[in-house]
């Protein structure tokens, strides 16, 4: 039982930050009646935590030690405590006060269990190996090395790594915080996100509904399904577990080859990459496969900057239609400046700290994972000018959010290069195509991929579904909706299911330009579509709520929607039950948490040198190993040690610095360090890259068929021996 002991060692950090947080998160989400959005105490505190260890680390002010966190915990903690005794104002009853524990206390074990869930399955298989492992388990290994920050590129020694890593710095700061070893706490880290995903989802959808429903019944029906449309749902690609199936480059319409129950010719990644060239991912792919990407690591901030978003669409709302109600004189002076400031009012000039809290958001994302930073950068905007028109207000408050977004930024940004080359156009005219560029805009010859409706209808046609039918509703303008609590909420919703199909959409026209020549929209589709699949499925969960509560008014439209409800939402569901047996099996082992054990049987002699540099190394010496090729074995000893390597993955640092030269001038040099006879240009060569340590193993061996090994031992010397001595380390 070592990994339910190592989870429980985990889980209580987690839940230490959680309840250290929870003053300002409470005061944060007061109009969450029941949880006081406590679910979201963890994230919040792993991000001012990280934040803060970051912009100081920046700066060099603060190392990057566990002692430090610790310090920064503790004044938290005083602030939290402050916060408590400044804001508790004692206002609830000995009822209120059980009711509001108990259903806390409920959250909490279900974080536990979905914890322990997660962590059961990827125990089955936690091997940090395959897709983008190495890259994500390499970066959280540099930055667990780092003293100051910006981080060393693990595979490109000399540089800093030039991507969004703060999702990873936050795996980093929770490594360090719980003492375990990062081999256990990558794994641990995707069991988190996966337990906040479900717990923040649940609160969130349940809160609105509260909101707009008061009915307690309704709000948990609508949280449990958003929480498992928006963490275990699939979309409509499930319905080709019926046919005959295709050839997974090759779609075919699921009408020309329907046939019996076939669940031996469905794979589950088909449903990720259904329209050719493109890539449409949603979470429950992403906890199977387990990459940590900044896409993975963002879901809990993203479904934070929701609730915030929401939160403060209500309470501006809300303040609206409260002051057009009449106040009496006393009232009016009694209210001071600094409340004017921070409150809202019908003319939207106030709630600045939230509008401040919004730009720092949308820097966290864009510092994860950058498209999210835009995307509700944009999404924040479009709420603005629902609240406020084209008003002063919304001007005011728009710059405050680019400001705000700017400078929480700028920690990140200062050692950042963008590595998007433009903004192409799909399909573009070819009188534009001679133009080739104009400002942004590029106009690329050959590039016109088309997305076939039925495809699209089967990625998003249940989200969809719940949209139309929504819309239906809302345009009937039955007496029902004139509450202006549920109007209000109502039309937050419709602007998700309404900036979700434009994020849909945009890829279909313009496309971020990357160095992938046939798949050049793939990523653009990817990265907004799942934003898309998060705000739909809350939305959709709404939407069934709403559906229920009328169902009695609205007969005929309600039987419908619950008919195509039940019918999609089966195909939705059934996705994890083929996904996760394809990946883990039966499920049925016992549990392990080390990612490193595959490396024991397949390359034992890393295994030894991981563990000897991890040990003796300190700091970030220059180390050089074999360089491969995305995607393979190759580079396992920088992705494992966060040491850097001369140059590691060729096709991501191409990716990252923008050119394939980066690393491509580089190769030569280090295949003359292992096969040169010329013992000057070896040296030569170490002294230019400034190398501390050579290994020596089976992709070394594998990858220089003409290996000089005896020159190290006359330039070098060798600090250790595998005990089969098949790998070594020599030291320069």
């Amino acid at each position: 039982m070592e990994w339910l002991l190592t989870t429980l060692r985990w889980y209580l950090a987690l839940f230490v930050l959680g309840l250290i947080f929870f003053p300002l998160t409470k005061k944060i989400f007061n109009k969450f009646f029941y949880d006081a959005g406590y679910p979201f105490s963890k994230a919040i505190g792993l991000l001012f935590l990280s934040y803060s260890a970051f912009t100081l680390g920046t700066i060099k002010i603060l190392p990057f030690y566990q002692e430090s966190l610790i310090f920064l915990l503790l004044l938290f903690l005083i602030i939290n405590v402050l916060l408590f005794k400044r804001f508790n104002n004692g206002s609830l009853n000995k009822a209120q006060i059980v009711k509001k524990t108990a259903f806390i206390i409920v959250e909490e074990l279900v974080f536990v269990a979905s914890l322990l869930f997660w962590v059961y399955v990827r125990g089955q298989e936690p091997s940090i190996r395959g897709l983008e492992k190495f890259m994500d388990f390499g970066f959280m290994n540099s930055i667990l090395r780092s003293k100051y920050f910006p981080p060393p590129d693990m595979w490109f020694a000399g540089k800093s790594i030039n991507y969004y890593y703060f999702g990873h710095l936050t795996g980093a700061v929770l490594t360090k915080l719980s003492g375990i070893s990062p081999f256990e706490t990558y794994n641990l880290i995707l069991a988190t996100i996966f337990a906040l995903g479900i717990t923040q989802t649940f609160s969130l959808c349940f809160n609105v509904i509260l909101n707009a429903f008061k009915s307690l019944k309704l709000s948990l029906i609508g949280g449990i399904l958003a929480s498992f449309l928006v963490n275990f749902g699939g979309n409509l690609h499930a319905i080709y577990a019926f046919t005959k199936g295709y050839p997974n480059d090759n779609p075919v319409p699921f009408w020309q080859i329907l046939s019996a129950f076939n669940p031996g010719k469905y794979w589950y990644p088909n449903a990720t990459r259904f329209i050719p060239f493109t890539i449409h991912e949603f979470p429950i792919y992403s906890y199977i496969v387990a990459d940590l990407h900044g896409h993975v690591f963002d879901i809990p901030f993203v479904l934070l900057t929701l609730s915030v978003l929401f939160l403060f669409y209500l309470r501006c709302m809300d303040k609206s239609h409260s002051e057009t109600k009449p106040k009496n004189l006393s009232q009016i002076r009694k209210t001071s400046t600094l409340m004017r400031f921070l409150v809202p009012t019908s003319s939207g000039l106030g709630m600045t700290g939230w509008v401040v809290f919004l730009g720092f958001l949308t820097a966290i994302h864009y510092m994860t994972n950058a498209f999210d930073g835009l995307i509700y950068l944009f999404l924040s905007t479009i709420i603005f000018l629902l609240l406020f028109k084209l008003t002063r207000a919304f001007f005011v408050n728009f710059f405050t959010l680019i400001i705000s977004f700017f400078l929480f930024g700028l920690p990140f940004s200062i050692n950042f290069k963008p590595f998007a080359t433009g903004i192409g156009v799909n399909c573009s005219p070819r009188f534009l195509v001679e133009i080739d560029r104009l400002g942004p805009f590029l106009f690329e010859k050959g590039n016109c991929q088309v997305s076939p409706l039925w495809m699209i209808f089967v990625l998003w046609g249940f989200f969809w579904l719940n949209f139309i039918f929504f819309a239906i509703f809302l345009l009937k303008k039955q007496r029902a909706t004139t509450n202006h609590q549920q109007t209000t909420i109502n039309k937050f919703v419709l602007v998700l299911f309404i900036f979700s199909t434009l994020l849909i959409i945009i890829p279909e026209f313009f496309y971020i330009k990357d160095i992938y020549p046939a798949h050049f929209r793939a990523n653009t589709m990817f990265k907004l579509g799942y934003q898309v699949f998060i705000m739909m499925g809350l939305a959709s969960a709404y939407v069934f709520v709403l559906f229920k509560h009328y169902y009695s008014q609205r007969k005929l439209l309600s039987v419908l929607y619950f008919f195509f409800f039940i019918f999609s939402f089966f195909l939705v569901a059934i996705y994890p039950t083929f996904a996760i047996p394809s990946y883990y099996g039966k499920i049925d082992k016992k549990p392990a948490l080390n990612g490193a054990d595959w490396i024991k049987t397949q390359y034992p002699e890393y295994t030894e040198i991981i563990n000897y540099l991890n040990k003796n190394v300190t700091d970030q010496p220059t180390i050089l190993e074999a360089q491969g090729d995305s995607y393979t074995d190759f580079n396992v000893v920088s992705a494992y040690t966060g040491l850097p390597t001369v140059a590691g993955w060729w096709v991501h640092e191409w990716l990252w610095r923008g050119s394939a030269d980066v690393v491509g001038k580089i190769i030569p040099d280090i295949q003359k360090v292992y096969e040169s006879e010329d013992i000057d240009l070896t040296r030569k060569i170490i002294n230019k890259y400034k190398i501390k340590y050579i290994i020596l193993g089976s992709n070394e061996k594998q990858k220089y068929k003409n290996l000089q090994e005896k020159k190290f031992e006359e330039i070098c010397r060798l600090v250790f021996s595998s005990s089969t001595g098949q790998g070594k380390v020599y030291a320069y």
